[in-house]
């Protein structure tokens, strides 16, 4: 795919003016603005299952949902700032995730979960869920020395198994949240 010159040019000034003239500040051996993005994501992870789990028992947990909508979207959105130079598997599922969050986003606060946006809000947010914790199982297989051996190029059968599993499992939360979820008789907790 093809990325507009004029996004490629601002997103490289703008991770070149986060880096210090002495070199970017390093927090477990990551930058700080990668450091606050893996933070961001694994807060949207963590509260993703709350949420999801929340659905479960029919109770909207509206500050974790808080919590959960904002730290998918900032992770989503701080990952357009690393430098690139094409359009990557990341920012196309970065992308998608910021149309699910546009979607699950109004459902819940704008449409209160009525009729159809009940379930909507639901399925948008299992999606935008799945696309963070999709990315959390390559960044495992990346970084995971162990991880790493099994599947050097990420095309070999134990990340094939784990992605798919991940998707099916991703799969039974939306099926059971939507069936479970009512939002007349949510509960705020």
């Amino acid at each position: 795919m093809y990325l507009p010159k004029f996004l490629v040019v601002f997103f490289t000034v703008r991770q070149q003016q986060i880096v210090s003239e002495r070199g970017p500040i390093m927090i477990l051996g990551m930058t700080t603005f990668t450091f606050a993005h893996v933070v961001l994501s694994l807060i949207g992870i963590f509260s993703g299952f709350v949420v999801v789990f929340g659905l479960f028992a029919s109770k909207r947990f509206d500050g974790w949902t808080a919590i959960f909508l904002t730290s998918t979207a900032l992770t989503s959105v701080t990952g357009f700032f690393f430098p690139f130079h094409k359009l990557l598997p990341s920012h196309v599922l970065g992308i998608l995730s910021l149309i699910a969050l546009a979607i699950a986003i109004p459902a819940r606060y704008a449409f209160h979960l009525a009729g159809a946006w009940r379930r909507t809000y639901v399925i948008t947010t299992v999606i935008a869920f799945y696309f963070n914790f999709f990315v959390l199982v390559v960044q495992l297989f990346q970084k995971v020395p162990a991880l790493k051996a099994l599947a050097p190029t990420q095309s070999e059968p134990p990340f094939v198994i784990a992605q798919v599993a991940s998707l099916a499992l991703f799969i039974v939360f939306g099926v059971v949240a939507a069936i479970r979820f009512h939002s007349e008789r949510a509960l705020a907790a």
